[in-house]
């Protein structure tokens, strides 16, 4: 996969919580809980991170400098501090979707999905 960001192909695979993270923010600032409805709302199920394993994830990509957090003129609550996509961040989200559509192709070949699935 080429990037237009040298290193960009260094931080995928992403755990997949950190996935959910940047999927969320793809569509703008969230905070943590927001993201997590985000989750929710796409019916990940078993998939939707508890609070702790959020906020640990948010803290990694921060470091990594794939978020940043995003100062909003007029918060409706001091206490929750919102995070967007830094540059980078999208262009990692983007390699990874397409890795995973890889995957996904993959196993439609191999006849893994679907009722004419193998059993």
């Amino acid at each position: 996969m080429m990037s237009k960001f040298a290193g960009a192909e260094d931080f995928v695979p992403l755990r997949p919580v950190e996935f959910q993270v940047l999927l969320s923010l793809s569509h703008g600032p969230r905070h943590g809980y927001r993201i997590i409805q985000d989750a929710e709302e796409r019916g990940e199920g078993r998939a939707v991170p508890g609070l702790a394993t959020l906020y640990r994830a948010l803290r990694r990509l921060e470091a990594k400098k794939l978020i940043r957090q995003w100062t909003d003129p007029s918060p409706e609550d001091e206490r929750r501090r919102p995070y967007e996509l830094s540059e980078l961040g999208r262009e990692v989200a983007r390699l990874e979707s397409r890795r995973l559509a890889s995957q996904l192709r993959s196993a439609e070949e191999a006849a893994l999905l679907g009722e004419g699935a193998p059993r």
